[in-house]
């Protein structure tokens, strides 16, 4: 071997059987595991109502977590989907939270809901869903964050997200600012459905 090439890497990745929120806490695990491995202290993980966030803040204890809430009013006008009992828990336990614009929505996504034509950022989410719904989420999350500046561009962190609810996909990800997009790197996939 080389003097001069890099070591690769082995490590183990979970692949499941089915999506869903019955990997959460297996998803959680190999992260943390992952995390504590290459030392990476700043883990995000996206959420809906919060069970995920609560989950992710009780595993995550002690380290710069911040759970990814959809936008309020994506669902519906006004109305944000994390609860209040949820909020409040994941708050207690030390954890940011941030509720952004997704970055492969928006104005975007208004295009196409009257114009009835695709834009680009959802031409990327579909491409990035060849790997499963989890794993666009963890990209997108991981913009979001580093545009509101709560994790530094271009130092890893890992990412976790799921398909629908719960975790099913956890990534280790160079996240960077939306306008630099090509320039993110996943660098390990930890955990994700095994799709087919």
């Amino acid at each position: 071997m080389s003097a001069d090439r890099l070591d690769d890497v082995v490590t183990q990745s979970v692949f499941f059987r089915e999506t869903g929120p019955q990997n959460t806490d297996r998803t959680l695990q190999a992260a943390k595991h992952r995390a504590d491995e290459l030392g990476i202290r700043t883990i995000l993980v996206a959420t809906t109502e919060g069970e995920t966030g609560v989950r992710a803040a009780q595993v995550f204890s002690g380290y710069d977590l911040t759970v990814v809430t959809h936008s309020t009013g994506f669902a519906q006008p006004n109305v944000q989907e994390l609860t209040s009992a949820n909020r409040a828990a994941i708050e207690r336990a030390g954890a940011r939270i941030l509720t952004a614009q997704h970055a492969f929505g928006g104005v975007n996504r208004a295009v196409r809901r009257k114009l009835a034509t695709h834009e680009l950022d959802e031409i990327i989410a579909h491409t990035l869903r060849i790997f499963g719904q989890g794993a666009k989420v963890c990209v997108e999350i991981s913009m979001m964050a580093a545009d509101a500046g709560l994790v530094r561009a271009g130092e890893p962190c890992i990412a976790i997200a799921g398909t629908g609810r719960g975790a099913d996909t956890a990534l280790v990800v160079v996240p960077v600012n939306a306008q630099d997009f090509f320039d993110m790197r996943v660098m390990e996939v930890l955990a994700k459905p095994r799709l087919a």
